[in-house]
């Protein structure tokens, strides 16, 4: 069975940074984000790996692990929560005391999705893929990115709805900072390759694509188990965001994963909005999917609420979902079953 970890209120914060750090001259930004979160009544714990970066990581492998290690074993903290993502994650997952891991919320997404996946994997807690610390600095939240809270309060054997969000941000603009973190403007529309309605279910895995890959073929990515050990043989529903990967990259990663049988009693996929998705020689993303759809026989969605364009909706990896996708609206619902 999938282990729930409960938000509560005025719970305790741990920040670590398990993939990148924090250049000095963007600790503010950090400082916005306690003082934000200080205000809904949380407490905050901030480690030491936060405040450094050298050489694409925050820290060596072994003390950002043993910091996250720490975290999660200690009474004191009720979830994690990493500044943003990062590089080279990966290199801790070996220093992991996975074992000893008790039921607690770990919330993220890019690098910090190695992280999720292979805590659900290995351990049957349920991880939390959304939105960063950094994103939470601002006075206000949008609603889709707000519910984050909601989502990791469901208790055990409760449910909790999702929906498509109205507006997301085309791009980044740090220069112009405004009471709320993201600059909503372009009309989502979530799509499907039929370009008709598509209602699905299953057990939720997913993350950033550049990153989970290179789980295939370790201890750390065995997804067969897992649907054996955790999860009766349910099917899943993979969420999936692209953050850098050409089209031509992104088409071998999949052809890797539906290799290695992570999509291997798989009833629907979905993708997320990307800046990447380069087209080469005139091969579009849009192509993949189709060619997804016509070799897997399942509902393909596109452009939802997840990943590096935001806003996103919070999946929680071992959850059971709902989706149903209708002229361009989609709506989740998870099951904390």
């Amino acid at each position: 069975m999938i282990k729930y970890p409960l938000l509560t209120q005025g719970a305790a914060i741990g920040v670590t940074s398990p993939s990148s750090g924090v250049n000095d001259e963007l600790h503010d930004l950090l400082y916005l984000s306690f003082k934000s979160l200080e205000s809904k009544g949380y407490t905050i714990n901030s480690g030491q790996t936060i405040w450094t970066q050298h050489k694409a990581k925050s820290a060596p492998a072994i003390i950002r692990a043993n910091e996250f290690n720490k975290m999660m074993t200690d009474e004191q903290i009720d979830i994690i929560i990493p500044p943003w993502g990062g590089e080279l994650l990966i290199e801790i997952l070996e220093h992991l005391d996975l074992e000893r891991y008790q039921p607690k919320w770990v919330l993220g997404y890019s690098d910090t999705s190695v992280l999720l996946l292979a805590i659900t994997l290995n351990t049957g807690i349920a991880t939390a893929h959304g939105t960063n610390l950094i994103d939470l600095r601002g006075e206000y939240s949008d609603s889709t990115t707000e519910i984050w809270q909601s989502v990791l309060s469901t208790k055990a054997g409760k449910s909790i709805v999702q929906y498509s969000s109205e507006k997301f941000q085309k791009q980044w603009n740090h220069s112009d900072p405004s009471p709320c973190v993201f600059h909503l403007t372009e009309e989502t529309k979530w799509k499907t390759v039929t370009n008709t309605k598509v209602r699905a279910q299953g057990r939720l895995l997913g993350g950033c694509i550049d990153v989970i890959r290179h789980l295939i073929g370790t201890p750390y990515g065995d997804v067969k188990h897992f649907q054996q050990q955790y999860i009766n043989n349910e099917p899943f529903i993979w969420y999936i965001e692209n953050c850098q990967l050409s089209t031509t990259e992104l088409r071998r990663s999949l052809v890797q994963m539906k290799l290695a049988g992570w999509f291997d009693h798989c009833s629907c996929l979905l993708f997320g909005r990307s800046d990447g998705n380069r087209a080469i020689d005139q091969y579009t993303v849009e192509d993949i999917y189709k060619e997804l759809y016509e070799e897997l026989k399942i509902p393909v969605v596109y452009d939802i609420d997840c990943g590096h364009v935001p806003p996103q909706i919070t999946f929680i990896n071992g959850a059971h979902a709902e989706i149903e996708v209708e002229e361009g609206r989609g709506i989740v619902k998870q099951l904390f079953i």
